[in-house]
């Protein structure tokens, strides 16, 4: 069949999402898209745009996969997609669409998915050098590099959803932080004014000046156009270096209008259910939309919707689009929010049931009607029970137990699960996906994991929000059909690992024999064996390759070394704080040069050597312990490093010794085993140099102290570390490192980093606070003693096994033949050193270019 020409204009999410059920959906007509995108890249998701500045990528944030394109053309179509080509006009008589480069496309079916533009207000000043908006990457581009050229304090004009993100950007940036809201209180669309001002109290406390019921009057420049102050509505005067708008949007409509076509009062292109214009072969989608109820929604699920709606009615289906939920749960600069429903009890009839507790920072709304149907709500603080209670607002079902039940907090509320959801009630509002059709995923299709769910449904797939219960629904499935679902560790040991560490603690057990006896079953397995190593060394049971503990360890474990892909190891000493004399970083080059080793600088400020063998390991490592170098743990669940910059002795902004303190942190907590592996850093001052709130734990300087950071970390699921306290004095802050490690080895999962564990942890921040400085556990003086008897028992793993006959037995490639290296281990040369050979290369088997100049005595190592 001949093509016909769709022209779709705009690449945003909304305009993706338009593409991806297009394909999915069959059709009785082939289409040749064309996409004309105004933006350098791909469409990207805008929702999480502020984790760009934590370490996410473009490319991360990007929604159009290396394979998308073969699923269009394997659903009958073909695509173009033109970036920085954005439409100019459409002459609806001729349907053509004229693009900016001059390019002219005929289209049997026009798309409009243009999105909204950031509202700046018209006071004098808007345009200066230091004003920005929040929208794309390009925004969040120039708002860093302005922020890196001696910006001191950012304003936010806007304390809404996108308002506050931008905030926690500026803060993140090393900024002192003003959010400037002409409402009477933040977020005043999601929340109402109990809610408002706990966000507030929550806010400010982590150091953002809030300006409520004030408008911005003018902002002052200096001589060279850039920003210097500010002036609000309230006589206020703010020192400011730069200005980021996000008061609102407005519909990109001109292109609409332009043509003829009909648009709202207050902005937005005219659609009716079908998002149909005036023009029937001209639909609009999302937020340059003013859809059939009369509203313009601002959310990436209504746009969804929509996105859908004209699919399938492009593909020869049938839907509409008559509204959508407006629910939002998210973290505003560490504080959870959520709003869903009828909010603010606007419905004939609503009553309010409130718990608010300012001293743990919790507020919760529900809202019912007479009939005992929930409404909507307000969570501020704890939004533990979102999840569930949104369907129940959605679906107008009754509730399953009292309001005042339910009002109360995670930990303290009645029972409520997915059981009390009915099939129909929509789960993932993103793709309008129900819980009956999550059921029959697992009963019909066969999912028996998240992932299997998430791909064979989409839930779960667009903001996230919903993981949570559709992981809740899969679980209670699995059981409802007599599948076993595990809870323990694996099928040796019916415990989870905080369940065998106290086990281990408490009865005093040191080998995994008596633990599998007294509480497991069978021989054990490749989980089970590892997580037991690991809470074995973290109780100080002896050397970790002493009798049946070397048997229990993992791959790299076993060697005390990283394997690489191609048989041969790395060595990692530890250089703490990144500092190293210049003697040190000698002997480090002349082993990598003896040994033929290639050498690499890491973000973790050490060196690692790549390329031994196993049996050379005793002998790299006797030369790095006669020069002082110690294990760098690179290849154990435990502390890696602790990152610094110069700080104070150096750095003309810096404020402390970050470099004392990173040292004194590192030596303290070198070999603490742990459910993973952990990161830590130290800036000298706010500008972060060290990236001290991507770490597990994290310090910056102050110039009262040090600011506390918690649960960071990089990886594929980015996270910020939250604030945990500031301001501390040094002995304060290395206690309550201390009892933060032992709180996290003692309770965590297995290799779950803090982020997850902190995440999963019931009561969150607020709790970790109560537990580690008010001891509400009453365990305080367990975590210092048991972090005392790590420092005072720590011994290098390395230099304990050099001076171990027995335990050098193992670094052998064959126990049969000691002398003779490993044949598959083979190298090639590249830029100046050696990297391992690929299956389809003849590599040499690599010898050292000199011999090795070992100091101490002559290590002999036998066959078993």
């Amino acid at each position: 069949m001949t093509p016909q020409h769709l022209v779709l204009v705009g690449h945003g999410m909304v305009g993706q999402r338009f593409l991806e059920a297009l394909a999915e959906h069959a059709s009785t007509t082939p289409w040749h898209i064309t996409v004309l995108a105004e933006e350098p890249r791909p469409a990207y998701d805008r929702v999480h745009l502020t984790s760009w500045f934590s370490g996410t990528s473009s490319e991360d944030l990007s929604l159009w996969g290396s394979g998308f394109v073969e699923q269009v053309r394997r659903a009958g179509h073909s695509i173009d997609l033109c970036l920085r080509d954005p439409a100019v006009t459409v002459d609806r008589d001729a349907r053509t669409v004229t693009a900016r480069s001059g390019r002219v496309l005929r289209y049997d079916a026009l798309v409009l998915a243009t999105g909204s533009y950031p509202f700046v207000p018209p006071v004098p000043g808007h345009d200066a050098q230091g004003c920005h908006v929040y929208r794309t990457i390009e925004d969040v581009e120039a708002i860093r590099d302005h922020a890196a050229v001696g910006a001191r304090v950012g304003v936010v004009v806007g304390g809404g959803l996108l308002g506050l993100e931008a905030a926690g950007a500026l803060k993140a940036l090393g900024l002192r932080t003003h959010v400037v809201e002409f409402a009477p209180r933040l977020m005043a669309l999601q929340v109402d004014q109990g809610g408002g001002e706990m966000l507030r109290r929550k806010i400010e406390e982590l150091g953002v000046t809030v300006h409520t019921g004030a408008a911005t009057q003018a902002i002052g420049t200096d001589g060279e156009g850039r920003v210097r102050s500010m002036t609000l509505s309230d006589g206020t005067v703010l020192d400011v270096d730069l200005v980021v708008f996000s008061a609102g949007i407005r519909p990109r409509d001109q292109l609409a209008r332009d043509c003829g076509l009909p648009v709202g009062e207050r902005g937005g292109i005219v659609v009716d259910e079908q998002c149909r214009t005036a023009d029937p072969r001209i639909s609009a989608i999302g937020e340059c939309a003013l859809a059939a109820d009369g509203r313009v929604y601002g959310l990436v699920a209504p746009g969804y919707a929509m996105a859908e709606t004209s699919a399938r009615r492009l593909t020869g289906g049938r839907s509409g689009f008559t509204g959508a939920d407006t629910s939002t749960e998210l973290k505003l600069l560490g504080v959870d929010v959520a709003s869903f429903g009828d909010a603010h009890g606007t419905s004939e009839g609503a009553v309010d049931v409130v718990y608010a507790s300012s001293r743990t920072g919790v507020y919760r709304k529900l809202v019912i009607d007479a009939r005992g149907r929930l409404l909507g709500g307000v969570l501020v603080g704890d939004t533990e029970s979102y999840a569930v209670l949104r369907p129940l607002a959605v679906s107008g079902a009754v509730l399953p137990a009292s309001p005042e039940q339910l009002v109360l907090p995670a930990g303290l509320g009645g029972p409520l699960g997915p059981l009390t959801l009915a099939d129909d009630t929509v789960v993932c509002s993103c793709h309008n996906v129900a819980k009956g059709a999550i059921v029959a995923a697992v009963r019909e299709d066969g999912c028996t994991t998240l992932p299997q769910v998430k791909k064979c449904t989409k839930a779960g797939t667009g903001c996230g929000s919903c993981l949570k219960l559709v992981q809740g629904i899969l679980t209670e499935e699995l059981e409802a059909s007599g599948a076993e679902v595990a809870r323990g560790l694996c099928e040796h040991f019916a415990h989870n690992r905080a369940e065998l560490y106290e086990i281990v603690r408490v009865k005093g057990i040191s080998d995994f024999s008596r633990l599998l006896e007294e509480h497991g079953s069978g021989d054990g397995c490749e989980i089970c064996k590892p997580v037991a190593a690991s809470i074995l060394a973290s109780l100080g049971t002896g050397h970790i390759l002493d009798g049946e503990q070397a048997t229990l360890q993992d791959t790299n474990d076993h060697h005390l070394a990283n394997l690489q892909r191609n048989g041969s190891y790395s060595v990692v000493p530890r250089i703490p704080g990144g500092e190293v004399t210049p003697g040190g970083l000698i002997t480090i080059g002349e082993i990598a040069r003896d040994f033929g080793l290639y050498t690499k600088i890491t973000g973790g400020q050490r060196v690692d050597l790549f390329g031994a063998r196993v049996d050379q390991l005793p002998l790299i490592w006797r030369r790095l312990v006669d020069a002082g170098f110690e294990s760098g743990h690179a290849y154990g669940k435990a502390l890696r490093t602790v990152k610094s910059c110069v700080g104070q002795t150096w750095c003309r902004f810096g404020v402390q010794d970050s470099v004392a303190l990173a040292i004194e942190l590192e030596l303290r907590y070198r070999g603490l085993r742990a459910p993973h592996k952990i990161k830590s850093a130290v800036s000298g001052c706010a500008r972060e140099c060290a990236e001290a709130q991507s770490k597990d734990f994290g310090v910056i300087a102050t110039a009262e102290g040090w600011n506390l950071y918690l649960g960071g970390n990089g990886g594929m699921t980015p996270r910020h570390a939250d604030l945990f306290a500031k301001d501390l004095d040094h002995d304060t802050l290395i206690r309550t490192i201390d009892r933060f490690l032992m709180f996290y080895i003692r309770t965590a999962d297995r290799l779950e980093r803090t982020a997850p564990w902190l995440d999963r942890l019931e009561g969150g921040l607020d709790h970790l606070r109560a537990v580690l400085l008010d001891d509400s556990l009453g365990i305080c003086a367990d975590l210092d003693e048991l972090m005392a008897r790590h420092v005072s028992t720590y011994q290098d793993e390395w230099a304990a096994t050099l001076a171990d006959p027995e335990r050098l037995r193992r670094f052998v490639s064959f126990a049969n033949a000691p002398d003779t290296p490993d044949p598959t281990v083979r190298f090639v040369p590249e830029r100046g050193q050696i990297r391992p050979a690929r299956p389809d290369e003849d590599g040499d088997i690599r010898t050292p270019t000199a011999a090795p100049l070992i100091a101490g005595p002559t290590l002999e190592v036998r066959s078993r």
